[in-house]
């Protein structure tokens, strides 16, 4: 009886691991495209500010999110992603990168 009990946690298993890849992907959370190969963890607050919760973006999102504003301003006024992609900088950016395929990258300059 253990052999067809386990066959069926087998398929159970499996079962779950086709529903998953049938999901939607995750997505980023600066620009909401679906992510791709690579994925970066962003901390809403940073570390150093004491931030423990993390959010998946793409590496040039989280670059951009750094380049525009100092760890003190993610902190304070920007620890929401809904609120961060308010910014200027971050919104213009957000709209530019939109069409992009989900692993584009290019160098991000330092905008501070």
């Amino acid at each position: 009886m253990t052999g067809r009990v386990k066959r069926k946690a087998g398929l159970a298993t499996a079962a779950a691991l086709a529903e998953a890849r049938n999901a939607a992907p995750p997505t980023c959370a600066l620009c909401e495209r679906p992510l791709g190969q690579r994925v970066e963890w962003h901390h809403l607050v940073p570390k150093s500010e004491g931030g423990r919760i993390t959010a998946p973006v793409h590496p040039i999102c989280h670059r951009t999110i750094h380049a525009t504003l100092a760890n003190h301003e993610l902190a304070r006024a920007y620890a929401d992603p809904a609120v961060l992609r308010a910014h200027p900088a971050i919104a213009r950016f957000v709209a530019w990168v939109a069409d992009k395929p989900a692993d584009f990258s290019v160098p991000v300059r330092r905008g501070r």
